[in-house]
């Protein structure tokens, strides 16, 4: 079951498995007494999130988690991921009313991409976890099995005539449809139901 909270400006996703849920993407620091007034109107309770992954680390992806990972959610991070981890904290610095604190890289469960469809699974979520680095060189995308796809950042597929000969959206995009998605979930805009 996929859950939409929207307490920002970006979008969340909460997938329920039966051996845990996955909770893409979170919004910026600063902004958990939102989020958890978000869960509670959709019935989800913070302890059916184990893990929490951001398909990029931008400061508007990936802003919760050092703060869920001090409620025992685990952060499921990709291992192309992983050199990208701080790249927001010089951002929430600046902010000193935040009280930012970075993610600690040692709590992490860093996996290749190539594990990603065992570990879900293991969660009984099916599916797996790709790179598509044409928005930023740390963006993954979700692929669940039952055609649901999750994409954050990159540009909607529509656009493409648009962006000329960027060969890195476009093989994106073509790696993305040769699973058969169903539906797109974006991190800024609506879903695409695909035909």
């Amino acid at each position: 079951m996929i859950t939409k909270l929207k307490y920002g400006n970006t979008n969340t996703f909460f997938i329920r498995g039966i051996h845990g849920g996955l909770l893409v993407d979170t919004d910026y620091a600063g902004t958990l007494p939102a989020f958890y007034r978000a869960i509670k109107e959709k019935n989800i309770r913070l302890s059916d999130i184990s893990h929490v992954m951001a398909t990029h680390c931008h400061p508007d992806h990936m802003g919760l988690i050092s703060e869920l990972m001090k409620q025992n959610i685990r952060l499921l991070l990709p291992d192309v991921q992983a050199p990208y981890i701080h790249f927001s904290d010089e951002i929430f610095a600046r902010e000193k009313r935040l009280n930012y604190q970075p993610i600690n890289r040692n709590d992490a469960v860093i996996i290749r991409l190539d594990e990603s469809r065992t570990f879900l699974k293991n969660m009984g979520i099916m599916g797996e976890i790709i790179l598509t680095p044409s928005h930023s060189k740390d963006s993954v995308s979700l692929i669940l099995d039952s055609g649901e796809c999750f994409v954050g950042d990159l540009e909607p597929m529509e656009y493409l005539d648009g962006y000329g000969h960027n060969e890195s959206l476009q093989n994106d995009w073509q790696l993305i449809t040769s699973h058969s998605p169903k539906i797109i979930y974006y991190a800024h805009a609506n879903q695409k139901i695909l035909k």
